[in-house]
């Protein structure tokens, strides 16, 4: 018997969680042996580690509490990647070899799996004066394009791209610039972007009063406040960026606000943190706790509960002392406050299992009683934990007791951290878990609502074959156990029928009792009028949300994964979710049209010639192979191989335009070159420019940079409903926004990291 509650629970375990050894030798054998690796890994710090090993593993197993993907993946394996899933870095200094500084700090942080956080408030503005060299100052967007094309170059551990927060102060001169940024679709694509919101910002929005931008105490400019809210508002309403994030509110409620100032998060918003700071994450299933689901005494068991969070916290506090960390000052960091984030996820789920709509005034108080018991239980267990290890190394008790959410802690949680101290300094975020989620049994996730009750997804079988599966919510599954084929009660929502301001009506429920953030996505249909769409951010501030993230589909952001839905409320309505992937080669005509394009690299005797063939598909065309030939004999083999390598992707068929940006992220170390007034980091690089200039001039891309400006597609495929873009590692069509990062539901691949 499996322990998987899906098919694709399983499958997502052995691509993304499986210990394997270099060749893809399965060395965990189960699922079992996954979680015996995590307990035992996690039980070395303690005296009686057998014992902790076995209470570990009670937690872990049918996925309980859920460590975040890189303890899942890393703990126990001996490979030198960090356990740590968020950091922010250092301070950047206003200074060019301060700035140079922070960037190998990000790469070598990136490079071990970690995604980063940076403000980048602290670079002077654009046209500045540079003390000293007679020149301007090029700003801090300019800096922030190096940090782009230095993520470009980094797979982080696991085959990760590394993910990066890029923050900025809504008094900054070049606000402006930062807000537009990413309406150039070919900038900044590794980023994310959040401005840090003031409290006094938003009180000159609400009067309309002026604002200053300014920069070490010189005021550059003066613009109406309102003005600049609604530039944000208006970006992101069109290109879903730049998020905002209540920078006053943060820093209030931080429990550390005595020793630290916070900037920046890290890059899906749950963890605000100062220089260096450093969290590990995990995740109660709260799907797993409920007893009697959809039954007249379905409840969450508060004591199974309780039992859960204490092992949860005991385990994540022990990753400090058990990951590895790319900078020294991050492991000081992490072991001076010894911060950790445990979360939720599978919250919709619960809730529809007890019989609450999510986004109900009922369910927001649920969730928040439930919030609350895990808040008291997480840090009566860091109490117990001080008492037998000590205390965090910054903790002073008087201070730590007037600041942030713990003014508002229970009393008998106040008086126990008085007396006994405390071994965390912070201890609860709720962060992205789509893939945990789906490795889950497909549980909700986080403390989003359920995205689609079903969905079909076609699977490569070992034997070349495709099936066709179906992929059901948790919950819904379990309705269907018990019921059979009953239609699913009123109370069932998702994210397609929920409204906005209930999305946020969750989230401030949430964040009532989560001392970090949460990291949330507000789902707004495409026709939201501008005026209410803001209406969402204001009503987030004024309920206490520490930021705000929302997606409003469109021309420019893409189709999210299309759900019908039907009058009776069964969970084979959602028709519309059915996930194409064009599997099957398609077939090489006997005549294609084509172009030859000459490459001459500075420095080397031959040319390059480079023939991209097309084939027209339903009218369009778009590339199917590629040629690569030179004099050069050096060249050869990798002509050879890329030649083989490009056409075979082409021939796959869907969104082929990442070919050309993997090429043009390639770096020389010997050095690159300067081509038609542009420096080209590679002959690699300059190769994937032929190939984009190429799919420019037959419409398959817009321009450089962007991607698909049509989507064309074989006869073979059928697809009739709308649909997003296709993902970049798997192929399939189920990429949809997920607390902030867009997210394939099919192989876990996120933007994100």
């Amino acid at each position: 018997m499996t322990r998987f509650a899906a098919p694709i629970s399983e499958q997502i375990w052995d691509m993304k969680y499986r210990f394997k050894q270099a060749d893809g030798t399965p060395i965990d054998r189960s699922v079992e042996d996954t979680w015996r690796r995590i307990a035992r890994s996690l039980a070395q710090v303690e005296q009686d580690s057998a014992a902790w090993e076995d209470k570990f593993y009670a937690a872990l197993e049918d996925f309980k509490y859920l460590p975040a993907g890189r303890i899942t993946a890393g703990a126990g394996t001996g490979r030198r990647v960090t356990l740590f899933n968020c950091f922010v870095m250092g301070t950047i200094p206003d200074s060019m070899a301060g700035i140079f500084d922070m960037l190998k700090e990000a790469a070598l942080t990136m490079q071990q799996g970690g995604g980063i956080g940076y403000d980048f408030s602290t670079i002077r503005p654009r046209g500045a004066d540079v003390l000293g060299v007679a020149a301007d100052a090029s700003g801090p967007l300019s800096f922030m394009d190096v940090w782009d094309a230095m993520c470009r170059t980094i797979m982080s551990a696991g085959s990760r791209r590394g993910a990066m927060m890029a923050t900025m102060r809504c008094d900054h001169p070049d606000i402006e610039a930062f807000i537009t940024a990413k309406s150039d679709a070919a900038r900044l694509r590794m980023f994310n972007l959040s401005v840090l919101v003031t409290d006094p910002f938003m009180e000159a929005v609400k009067a309309d009063a002026p604002w200053d931008l300014q920069f070490d105490g010189k005021v550059y400019h003066t613009v109406q406040a309102r003005d600049l809210w609604n530039q944000i508002m208006k970006s992101t309403y069109d290109f879903a960026e730049p998020g905002v994030i209540f920078i006053d509110r943060i820093n209030e409620a931080n429990n550390l606000n005595y020793v630290e100032t916070i900037a920046a998060t890290n890059p899906c918003g749950e963890q605000p943190l100062p220089p260096y700071g450093a969290c590990l994450l995990g995740s109660i299933n709260m799907a797993r706790l409920v007893t009697d689901p959809f039954g007249k005494k379905a409840h969450l068991d508060p004591k199974q509960l309780t039992d859960l969070v204490a092992v949860a916290v005991r385990m994540m506090d022990n990753v400090v002392d058990a990951s590895r960390f790319p900078l020294e000052a991050q492991a000081q960091e992490a072991q001076a406050k010894r911060r950790i984030g445990l979360g939720v996820t599978g919250l919709a789920d619960a809730l529809l299992m007890v019989g609450l709509r999510y986004g109900s005034e009922e369910a927001a108080r649920q969730t928040e009683e439930w919030l609350h018991a895990i808040a008291r239980a997480a840090y009566l267990a860091s109490v117990d934990l001080a008492k037998e290890k000590g205390a965090f190394p910054l903790f002073d008790a008087e201070k730590y007791l007037a600041s942030g959410t713990m003014r508002a802690m229970d009393a008998d949680v106040r008086d126990a951290i008085r007396t006994h101290g405390i071994r965390n300094a912070l201890l609860t975020s709720i962060a992205p878990t789509g893939t945990i989620s789906l490795y889950a049994g497909n549980v909700s996730s986080g403390i989003e609502p359920v995205f689609a009750y079903a969905y079909k997804r076609k699977v490569l079988q070992k034997d070349g074959s495709r099936t066709e599966e179906e992929v059901v919510d948790y919950a819904v599954q379990m309705w269907r156990e018990k019921f059979g084929d009953a239609a699913l009660p009123d109370y069932f929502v998702n994210a397609q029928t929920l409204a906005p301001l209930d999305h946020v009506r969750m989230q401030a429920a949430a964040q009532k009792w989560v001392d970090s953030s949460i990291s949330k996505t507000i789902n707004c249909p495409e026709d939201i009028s501008f005026d209410a769409f803001k209406e969402v951010y204001m009503a987030a501030y004024e309920t206490g949300c520490k930021g705000c993230t929302t997606y409003r589909p469109n021309d420019v952001t893409g189709s999210v994964l299309s759900v019908s839905e039907a009058t009776d409320k069964t969970p084979e309505a959602d028709q519309g979710a059915e996930v194409i992937y064009m599997s099957e080669p398609l077939d090489r005509p006997q005549e294609l049209e084509g172009n030859t394009y000459k490459l001459k690299w500075p420095d080397s005797e031959h040319a390059i010639y480079l023939t991209v063939n097309d084939i027209v598909i339903n009218g369009h065309r778009r590339p199917f192979e590629v040629f690569i030939n030179s004099k050069n004999m050096e060249h050869f083999a990798w002509t050879v191989a890329l030649t083989r390598m490009i056409s075979a992707v082409f021939r796959r068929g869907g969104d082929v335009s990442f070919v050309v940006e993997e090429l043009k992220a390639v770096f020389d170390p010997r050095g690159g070159a300067w081509m038609g007034g542009k420096y080209i980091p590679s002959i690699l690089a300059a190769i994937g420019g032929v190939i984009e200039r190429h799919m420019i001039s037959i419409g398959f891309i817009e321009g450089e940079g962007m991607g698909l400006k049509t989507d064309p597609q074989a006869n073979v495929v059928g697809l009739d409903a709308p649909r997003g873009k296709a993902c970049p590692s798997c192929g399939q069509y189920e990429m949809r926004m997920v607390e902030g990062c867009m997210t394939c539901a099919s192989c876990g691949h996120s933007k994100c990291g």
